[in-house]
């Protein structure tokens, strides 16, 4: 029998979950001495995770979306268990991000040979996160777009709301607060990534969103007509793709350990793809906070990048920079 010790903890609501979960176990058995956890209302993710880390788990496994992951995440920072990451859900965007496959048997083949890899984490309104949190557009977006449209259509259940989103833009006066400076000025989204994979263009306003920087990375994106908004989504695609930094005038972007963002009038919040009431929103990176079994670095296409933090403001709507003293 297989002595390492392994925990599985699954949502039955995911994305994509379907027949797969049912014979999830039995595959997981050949690999490893299992024990299984299944969420429900009466219990978290979270609450499963710290009864298997308690219960001696050397691997937490989380199968479902990125909500998942990241609860089952939260129970795990700071200590030396891993976690393992079954993507079931609608993005999948931490899985992608870690060069974690979207098929199940794929994603099995990195938790039997991948390797444990450090990362950092963020605490985000109290709350564990690992991925990003929104402001405005893009958690407008995920908020409305039907649950039932996500499992029959996936990502691109939320195309179909973003462009209603597009036809009526809003821009919001916001202020960015960090340890140095305080920035006003008007925008329709602003996003604070820990992680992000090139698709969530909300996010890629710096060259490089790293999980391994011991920073979170934050994109401001202004636009006021749906042509303006379509062309700055598709500069950020482009520009993330390419691994160069946003250059429109109505992309902002800056580093920082800890940011406070504020909203008049307030604004719906995502975390880690998650409703979380409104603005507003706090953020404080974990440096090297989490432990995750992911892809090994020779087998996907780059390694988890660091890259020098760059800072771009000018050209936004109504801006104003206050030097903290």
């Amino acid at each position: 029998m297989n002595e390492r010790r392994a925990a599985l903890i699954f949502n039955p609501a995911a994305g994509h979950a379907g027949d797969a979960v049912e014979s999830l176990p039995a595959r997981l058995e050949r690999e490893f001495a299992l024990s299984v956890y299944e969420t429900s209302a009466d219990r978290s993710a979270a609450a499963c995770a710290e009864a298997a880390r308690r219960e001696g788990a050397s691997l937490v496994i989380a199968a479902g979306g990125d909500g998942t992951i990241s609860s089952v995440a939260s129970a795990l920072l700071g200590t030396d268990t891993c976690l393992g990451i079954l993507p079931l859900g609608t993005a999948n965007s931490i899985a992608l991000t870690l060069g974690i496959p979207d098929d199940l048997e794929g994603a099995i083949e990195v938790l039997v040979r991948g390797e444990p890899t450090r990362i950092d984490a963020a605490r985000a309104n109290g709350r564990t996160m690992i991925l990003l949190s929104a402001v405005g557009l893009h958690a407008d977006t995920v908020g409305e777009t039907p649950q039932d449209a996500k499992q029959r259509w996936g990502v691109l259940a939320y195309i179909s709301t973003a462009l209603k989103k597009l036809m009526s833009l809003e821009p919001f006066g916001v202020e960015i607060e960090t340890d140095d400076q305080r920035i006003h000025c008007r925008a329709v989204a602003v996003t604070v990534a820990n992680m992000a994979p090139a698709r969530t263009v909300l996010a890629q306003g710096p060259p490089v969103v790293s999980p391994a920087d011991g920073v979170l990375d934050i994109t401001i994106v202004s636009a006021t007509t749906l042509v303006e908004a379509v062309a700055t989504g598709l500069h950020l695609l482009r520009t993330a793709i390419d691994g160069e930094a946003a250059e429109r005038d109505n992309i902002g972007f800056l580093a920082a350990r800890r940011v406070r963002i504020t909203t008049d009038p307030p604004q719906n919040v995502l975390i880690d793809g998650e409703e979380a009431g409104t603005t507003p929103l706090v953020v404080e990176c974990l440096p090297g906070a989490l432990t995750v079994m992911a892809a090994r670095r020779e087998e996907v296409d780059a390694p988890l990048p660091a890259a020098e933090a760059e800072v771009k403001l000018e050209g936004l709507p109504g801006l104003e920079v206050e030097l903290k003293a």
